[in-house]
């Protein structure tokens, strides 16, 4: 069998793997409790099959591009000597893949919508789309400054649960301040921008670099950078509650 092939099919195998505790979780609560058939069988089926391929896929799609591609601009910065080039490869990086992620653009328009039937805003299309894209646009530029944060942290080897914890604790002292109708959407907004896309590349960015600087330890130093990026969204996000 094809090399190509066999590796294919073991991803296959994997990703199957990984969804059936969600697979089976469904089909408990959908036959034992509710006691219900499946609605759309001959659809799901085909749906689940496609999700399992895509899911192989996209894993393969990793391992050949994005990670590969990640750690070698990460290295070739590295050896390149610019503090001011890496810097701003990473902003850029955060800022670009989290400003098209779909999943906050949909929770960015739901906010607005339900912020204009709540009276924060004006109920009209051209105000819902302005703050839908003024809540893009600062979490796109608290990923963007969380990673410039995280590289900055590896280049000068500084422990990462000190970041952190701070982090939280600042987390919760703004809560205290932040209107109400703005904190669910900020702790959401973590979340969301932790996207198929930008996890793969930043990771590689972390390992990438700390593979290349001496004294740096690619698992303890390499790591760490989606927990500020999933972290300074809600600090940003609550922040801009605040002002507005």
């Amino acid at each position: 069998m094809n090399p190509g092939i066999k590796r294919f099919i073991g991803l296959f195998v994997g990703a199957l793997r990984d969804l059936a505790p969600i697979i089976l979780v469904i089909a408990f609560f959908q036959i034992i409790v509710l006691q219900q058939p499946f609605p759309n069988l001959d659809k799901v089926i085909p749906g689940l099959f496609l999700v399992v391929m895509g899911l192989a896929f996209f894993i393969q799609g990793l391992e050949m591009g994005l990670f590969p591609l990640g750690e070698s601009m990460a290295n070739a910065f590295a050896r390149k000597g610019s503090v001011i080039a890496i810097l701003a490869f990473a902003f850029a990086l955060g800022f670009g893949t989290t400003i098209a992620e779909p999943a906050l653009i949909a929770v960015a328009a739901e906010a607005a919508e339900i912020a204009a039937k709540g009276g924060q805003i004006p109920l009209n299309a051209e105000a819902q789309s302005t703050y839908a894209n003024q809540l893009r646009i600062v979490v796109a530029l608290s990923v963007g400054s969380a990673i410039v944060l995280g590289v900055f942290r590896i280049l000068k080897g500084w422990p990462i649960q000190y970041f952190i914890i701070g982090g939280y604790v600042l987390v919760i002292i703004i809560t205290k301040f932040a209107p109400p109708e703005i904190v669910g959407i900020a702790y959401d907004s973590g979340g969301v921008t932790t996207s198929t896309v930008t996890v793969p590349l930043v990771t590689a960015l972390g390992v990438g670099l700390s593979s290349t600087i001496r004294g740096r330890n690619p698992m303890i130093d390499g790591f760490g950078l989606i927990a500020f990026a999933s972290l300074t969204p809600m600090i940003f996000v609550l922040l801009f509650g605040m002002v507005m």
